[in-house]
């Protein structure tokens, strides 16, 4: 195989949440690939890799920004990844989606002393002490390019954050199905309100974005416009359902 091809399979076994990728002796090369997390997916945009069993495999990104990093939920607590986000500056704050994607976020917390951001709705008995706790389904400006969406359904306080009006992070409310070809939701996996989740996914046509990046599922990246067409017909799917 060719070294890109290998790097990808080392990646590949250390992002996996369970471990279950395997070798039979520690490549020799594996330092290179723990040295590629996170990887850029645009711009200054990474995903994080070395996604964590407790918050089933979720995807988690990281935002390089000088007026401060931020992770987007929570990937596994590693020193191999930790020593990669202490070299582009920290995080200042840990951005949460919803409750199941929480995974390390302590270790985070006490380790980066970054704030964590959390809807209320979304608060459990491992998360109390979150610094920031969202309430009420108004948008919340976090700073001049950073807003944070309430879109209640897939659980009753899960959040979206839109970046740059670019770069849409969605957690588990939406993402690319590539067996549809389509946007969807995760109507097997709404835990509070698929009819909730229909109305918050209408909300998000009054924004303008063009990468969705989701916890689970594909990520997807179009125009704007071509965005804005493939939401809504996500919007039509989920109303026929």
């Amino acid at each position: 195989s060719t070294e890109i091809e290998r790097l990808h399979s080392l990646q590949a076994l250390l992002a996996c949440p369970t471990s279950s990728i395997g070798t039979v002796e520690t490549p020799k090369d594996i330092k290179d690939a723990q040295q590629s997390f996170p990887i850029l997916v645009a711009a200054n945009v990474y995903n994080c890799g070395y996604h964590s069993q407790k918050s089933y495999g979720a995807a988690s990104y990281f935002i390089q920004r000088p007026e401060g990093n931020i992770l987007v939920d929570s990937p596994r607590f590693t020193p191999p990844l930790v020593k990669r986000l202490e070299a582009m500056g920290g995080i200042r704050y840990m951005y949460l989606t919803h409750k199941d994607d929480v995974a390390d976020h302590q270790k985070f917390r006490e380790h980066f002393k970054c704030d964590r951001i959390l809807h209320q709705e979304e608060i459990t008995s491992n998360t109390q002490e979150v610094e920031i706790q969202l309430t009420g389904t108004e948008p919340y400006q976090l700073d001049t390019d950073l807003l944070i969406i309430p879109v209640p359904g897939h659980t009753k306080g899960h959040t979206v954050l839109l970046y740059q009006n670019k770069f849409l992070f969605t957690g588990d409310h939406l993402a690319w199905s590539y067996q549809l070809k389509q946007l969807i939701a995760f109507r097997n996996y709404c835990w509070y309100s698929w009819e909730e989740q229909t109305k918050s996914m209408s909300k998000l046509l009054n924004y303008s974005f063009e990468w969705i990046l989701p916890g689970h599922g594909r990520r997807y990246h179009a125009d704007a416009e071509s965005m804005g067409q493939q939401l809504q017909n996500c919007v039509n799917w989920m109303e026929s359902k």
